[in-house]
């Protein structure tokens, strides 16, 4: 008859996988709070939620007789030694396809990396808005005294009349919150 050794693990075995498990869920859990933030930022792009603009690679299908103004506004970290001049207010036929310049300086004598965040008010404009080409998609590096010019493409979809919560809104402000990279 072999010999079967069918005891229980000691306490030391017992604590070594407790830790070993906990330290896997610690991980576990650090590693989702990294991924939430792009995560989240991916799900708003897609869908539009909270004001996040939809990202796109091609034109409208139309364009409307309605008008719709579009304001650009931006906030620059207080940590960054960088100006950010918004492109003056824009007003155009809902679906045709706008460029407009954000100019930024770095008032630094050291090189200087950025990313800008985005958003939309209203929120529920924001499934409507549609950015073709944007800054805030890579980050921006200036060197030391660089002034740049920073282009936006974006149209607003002409599904946006159709929506019955936004017959009112005649204008669309284009929000950017400029942080370090």
């Amino acid at each position: 008859m072999a010999n079967l050794n069918l005891t229980a693990p000691t306490k030391d075995v017992r604590n070594k996988r407790v830790a070993i498990a906990l330290l896997l869920v610690v991980a576990g859990m650090v590693g989702m709070a990294y991924a939430a933030v792009p995560l989240y930022q991916i799900f708003c792009q897609v869908t539009g939620y909270g004001g996040t603009t939809k990202r796109t690679d091609d034109n409208a299908v139309s364009i409307i007789d309605r008008e719709m103004a579009v304001r650009f506004t931006a906030s620059v970290d207080a940590s960054l030694a960088l100006d950010v001049k918004p492109a003056k207010m824009s007003i155009d036929k809902i679906g045709s396809k706008v460029k407009i310049v954000y100019t930024a300086t770095n008032l630094s004598d050291k090189p200087l990396a950025t990313t800008a965040a985005f958003n939309v008010a209203p929120a529920i404009a924001g499934s409507y808005f549609n950015k073709i080409e944007c800054f805030c998609f890579t980050e921006q590096v200036l060197a030391p005294g660089e002034v740049k010019e920073m282009p936006v493409v974006y149209y607003l979809d002409p599904e946006l009349d159709l929506d019955k919560e936004l017959d009112t809104i005649k204008q669309v402000t284009l929000f950017y919150a400029f942080y370090a990279s």
